[in-house]
């Protein structure tokens, strides 16, 4: 008798679906001149003087491991930064860690703190990593909509709806991927209440606070009663144009990150040294450039909103990151249809909502991390794609 063969992967690896965004870019890739909105990624190229610094440091032989929480340099860099910015304080010998990308950093503070069973309540929409990541460490995601008429903003009445004796965490994405939406602090306040009523960690994913267009960015950290309870997530890829370095860290409570250091140890190791090298110097001398690309993203915003406006589309004003979320409902298309349709039709490619969340459905992401000429020519296909419907 054969018995019937194993399987050979974990069931929740299995299970796992693909990326939405990997997804359609698999058809975007079959097309030929397609002006692309899709890739959240800054077209502008890391400045010169953090190449610069990587190559002396390459020179001099600056190529071994470092301090599984990574160089003391580059931590204290982020500790100051900190400080500087919003007033919060971290010890960068034991509340911060350095990661391979912000992608990790979530990675292992959801792996850290969730176990088997928990529930973390999500956004929805938001970043397509955070649900999977939930799943990959045994615990549930539990989606809490946002809405157009709330300025897709986190509604602590939606999250105590969702709350049982199972949930564990928060996890926040603001400024927001995919809708450009933030938070103030005064909004932000009564999830912290709530946090704390509860007993909730809040995992909050801050990647784009460098690019907020309007006020200052809450950091959630800076909240009263948050410190203790908040693990802050960031990076160096969005507001320092640094993707491909694979750089991001963590920052908080010693206990926390002494936790996640060991789960990084055993994985990562270390981050890549010349990366630490390349991001210490971003935050000594790379002020100007973050201002200089906000600036310019700040001008492509206003554009793309503007223009996809005008195209017919009902388009929501985000404040932060750099994406646009118009509503596509008034096409009588569903977001993949109408991506697909797009990009087969006018060789424009943008991101179905429903990658980042079943409240994306009628909606889709485009960004304006491209040139201007970019943005115009799409921004006239997409006009005339939707006046051809």
């Amino acid at each position: 008798m054969t018995s019937s063969p194993r399987p050979r992967l974990n069931r929740t690896v299995a299970d796992l679906a693909p990326s939405g965004i990997r997804e359609f870019f698999e058809l975007v890739q079959t097309v030929k001149n397609v002006v692309s909105l899709g890739v959240g990624e800054p077209d502008f190229a890391t400045p010169w003087h953090v190449c610069d610094e990587v190559y002396n440091s390459l020179r001099h032989g600056d190529t071994h491991y470092t301090s599984n929480a990574g160089t003391p340099e580059l931590r204290q860099e982020i500790s100051d930064l900190f400080a500087r910015l919003y007033g919060v304080q971290y010890d960068p010998a034991q509340e911060v860690l350095v990661t391979v990308g912000v992608s990790e950093a979530i990675d292992l503070a959801i792996r850290t703190v969730v176990s088997p069973g928990d529930e973390v309540i999500i956004p929805d929409p938001s970043f397509v990593a955070y649900s999977a990541c939930v799943k990959l460490a045994g615990g549930t995601p539990v989606l809490a909509p946002m809405r157009e008429a709330d300025d897709f903003k986190l509604r602590a009445d939606t999250v105590r709806s969702l709350l049982t004796d199972r949930t564990r965490a928060i996890l926040l994405g603001f400024p927001n991927n995919p809708t450009g939406s933030v938070m103030t602090r005064a909004e932000l306040l009564p999830v912290a209440r709530l946090a704390e009523e509860r007993d909730l960690l809040v995992l909050s994913d801050e990647t784009y606070d460098r690019l907020t267009y309007a006020g200052q960015h809450a950091c959630f950290a800076e909240l009263p009663g948050m410190w203790d309870r908040t693990i802050l997530l960031n990076g160096f890829s969005k507001s320092y144009a640094m993707t491909g370095w694979r750089i991001g860290y963590a920052c908080g409570p010693a206990d926390l990150l002494d936790a996640m250091t060991r789960v990084h140890s055993y994985t990562m190791m270390c981050a890549s040294t010349p990366a630490q090298v390349a991001a210490t110097q971003a935050l000594r001398g790379g002020e100007a450039d973050v201002q200089r690309m906000k600036t310019a993203y700040d001008e492509r915003r206003r554009v793309l909103v503007n223009g996809l406006r005008d195209a017919g589309l009902r388009c929501f004003e985000p404040l932060g990151a750099f994406y646009v979320f118009p509503n596509i409902e008034s096409t009588g298309l569903t977001s993949k249809e109408f991506c697909r349709r797009l990009v087969e039709e006018q060789q424009v490619a943008v991101v179905p909502g429903t990658a980042f969340g079943p409240a994306g459905e009628g909606y889709v992401r485009a960004t304006y991390a491209t040139s201007m000429k970019n943005l115009k020519k799409a921004i006239g296909r997409i006009g005339g794609f939707v006046a051809s419907l």
